[in-house]
């Protein structure tokens, strides 16, 4: 008999009746790049040029279009970033959306290895490290090797984990990345590397991944596992990349390895916004996509839904000093728009003074203090202007708080949870057992090594352990929690309860002066539990995407208005604001005097300053005092960024400060300050800008 075949179509080949007007939701660029046929797309999306709209609609445009949810892999750098377009789709489309794989590299990663890797030689229930606990696993390792006590000025736990994921995010020899970040401990060459292979070999015997390993061992098991790799590829059908200007060497290879079945991968990004090079990012990456992905189509974003002309404008100007970039020219169908003003103040502290006075004239007109944000480079920039900003009454928030996950209080409560998870997590237990009366380091090194070999009968003291039994109380109780949380069918939040039942003295112990804010956190922490269906993946989740700020710094005294927002620049990524002050732009802090010598560093200083002024919507200050104070030098008559002064006179808009008396002010209340300090309100005098040419202006500062 002849065979007889039944030709069928791909699932990505099907075209069904489209029931979203594409065309009517997006611009033109939008439409072109969310409805792209297969293979290799970079976008490069300006800012505020509608990049998480594009994707959306891409996700609902390739899943109406036939493509399995399930096989569409949406690879961001926040897991909420992922949920919220996810969300955006399925409210777009329909519930399917909600079934496409998305979430970060590090976890999409991780649940790569949780399936395979005792082929890696880990157990399927390793434990992953945040940063602070691949630091304090590095200073076990330093302790041990009697660094600690050498006599000589040796790095620390810190500057050591950093120069380990720095050397291993950016495939570079140990000895480069000290002599470049650290050349004053070049002499500890030999015993850094010790350590730097110490550290690798303590991990995998104890069953323990840093967020640099979720990359890298995933990297290693497609290429000792090539069939697992295909398997992988085989099931992403589409990847589509959020970001891809700060993804890392690590980052941009597992992009190729997932599209290597199907070819078919969407980047969205934008060159002049990498900086982040000092986390790993490589601005090379979305340079060099074309050539990763040969055939590659290039499409731009360039139409900005969120500031105005004259913004954009400085915007613009200020990229064209880049020396390598993706041409592309901002723009807007917003009418009007004032020029962004540039401020020369005498001194830093009349700097604080204009800002300050501004944010309340702005406020009186109508902004919110939450929709007004102050920018800088450093964290310390700011030190003087919250001086300032207490003496007025504005209360403000200041971004790069405390992580809740971070918190001594909660890392108690999950090292307790991790050892029940892994058994062999010795970072964990010598934590824990440090909480009990009596023992020290020394002695919770000893048990806990003893704990995590898992020696005799589970967490039963032997009679022959002398050290053990000394502690039997303690250890009884501590013990009896373990197997209590390693019964099963316990909730989540079951364990959790069990866990703060056991902490709760404890943490009054431990913390007698603030326990009660403590507590809040424990609450809401528990609270966090309920949500997840197993303890590996709740214990994943604190370590791949800490929870913000706490109730230690964040509870409110007193109710009031929502806080003015400082940040740094780098923290400020993202965010939109009404209006924007971006401060103490002066050469040697913007850019960073570290930067100057190296055209990369200086190109990256440089998206510093667009990313800042891309952030502002109407209103922007950018200002620097012509003097600062410098404690063993006094007066220091400063320079202006040299950024500023390439920019042609047409795109900014200069102001005086002219000083004049004011009259006598009642003193303001002491506001809520979160993360902030707050200080006695009094300023005698006031500070009005001047326009030239304007003399008569009476502005009301």
């Amino acid at each position: 008999m002849a065979r007889q075949f039944v030709l069928k179509r791909d699932d990505a080949d099907v075209q069904p009746r489209l029931t979203i007007d594409y065309a009517g939701a997006l611009n033109a660029q939008q439409f072109a790049a969310a409805t792209a046929g297969g293979g290799p797309l970079l976008v490069i999306a300006g800012a505020g040029t509608g990049k998480t709209r594009t994707l959306v609609y891409r996700v609902a445009y390739l899943v109406e279009t036939g493509t399995a949810p399930e096989r569409i892999a949406l690879l961001t750098f926040t897991r909420r970033a992922a949920r919220e377009m996810l969300t955006r789709a399925t409210g777009l489309l329909d519930g399917r959306c909600e079934r496409v794989q998305g979430g970060t590299f590090h976890s999409f990663c991780a649940n790569v290895l949780r399936r395979h890797a005792p082929r890696l030689g880990y157990p399927h229930g390793f434990t992953i490290l945040d940063a602070s606990d691949a630091a304090d696993v590095v200073d076990v390792l330093r302790v041990q090797a009697g660094h600690d006590r050498s006599g000589h000025r040796f790095p620390r736990k810190g500057t050591l984990q950093s120069l380990f994921s720095a050397a291993r995010n950016r495939n570079a020899p140990l000895e480069d990345v000290l002599a470049a970040r650290s050349p004053q401990f070049l002499a500890h060459l030999d015993a850094v590397q010790a350590l730097f292979d110490g550290y690798a070999v303590y991990k995998r015997e104890h069953g323990l991944m840093d967020y640099d390993d979720l990359l890298l061992e995933t990297l290693r098991l497609f290429d000792e596992h090539p069939a697992v790799a295909d398997e992988v590829a085989g099931a992403i059908r589409h990847v589509l990349v959020d970001e891809y200007q700060d993804t890392n060497p690590a980052q941009a290879a597992l992009v190729e390895r997932f599209a290597a079945v199907h070819g078919n991968v969407m980047a969205v990004g934008d060159d002049a916004q990498s900086i982040y090079r000092f986390r790993g990012a490589d601005f090379e990456n979305i340079f060099g996509f074309p050539e990763r992905f040969p055939g590659a189509q290039l499409l731009k974003l360039e139409e900005n839904y969120r500031s105005t002309q004259p913004v954009l404008d400085l915007a613009n100007r200020t990229l064209a000093q880049a020396r390598r970039r993706y041409d592309k020219v901002l723009f807007t169908r917003k009418e009007g728009g004032e020029l962004p003003a540039i401020v020369a103040a005498p001194d830093d502290r009349m700097e604080s003074r204009f800002v300050a006075q501004m944010l309340l004239q702005l406020r009186e007109e109508g902004t919110p203090l939450n929709r007004m944000a102050v920018l800088f480079r450093s964290a310390f920039h700011s030190f003087d202007l919250e001086i300032e900003l207490g003496r007025c009454g504005i209360p403000f928030v200041k971004y790069g708080g405390m992580k809740l996950a971070e918190a001594a209080h909660v890392k108690d409560v999950v090292a307790h949870l991790k050892v029940a998870e892994n058994p062999r997590d010795a970072p964990a237990w010598h934590r824990i057992l440090q909480l009990l009366p009596g023992v020290g380091p020394k002695t919770a090194h000893e048990i806990g090594a003893w704990a995590a070999s898992g020696t005799g009968e589970a967490f039963v003291i032997p009679e022959n352990a002398p050290r053990l039994r000394r502690h039997a109380h303690a250890l009884e109780g501590l013990f009896a929690l373990v197997r209590a949380l390693q019964t099963p069918g316990a909730t989540v939040l079951a364990q959790v309860e069990t866990v703060l039942a056991y902490y709760e003295p404890i943490l009054k112990e431990a913390y007698f002066e603030d326990y009660p804010k403590r507590q809040i956190d424990l609450d809401h922490f528990a609270g966090l539990a309920e949500g997840y269906a197993t303890r590996e993946a709740f214990l994943s989740a604190l370590a791949l995407e800490p929870i913000e700020l706490t109730a230690l710094d964040a509870l409110p005294e007193t109710p009031d208005e929502a806080p003015l927002v400082l940040s740094t620049i780098h923290s400020a990524k993202g965010l939109e604001f009404d209006a924007v002050f971006v401060i103490h732009l002066l050469d040697g802090l913007l850019p960073s005097t570290y930067a100057l010598a190296d055209p990369d560093e200086l190109d990256e200083e440089l998206r510093l300053l667009y990313v800042a002024i891309t952030r502002a919507e109407r209103h922007l200050f950018l200002s620097y005092p012509v003097v600062l104070f410098r404690r063993h030098s006094g007066d220091v008559l400063s320079k202006p960024s040299r950024f500023l002064t390439a920019l042609p006179p047409s795109v900014l808009e200069p102001l005086k400060l002219v000083e004049e008396t004011a009259p006598a002010l009642p003193p303001a209340p002491v506001p809520r300050v979160i993360g902030g300090t707050a200080a006695t309100p009094a300023p005698p005098r006031a500070l009005r800008p001047y326009h030239p040419g304007d003399a008569d202006a009476n502005l009301p500062f």
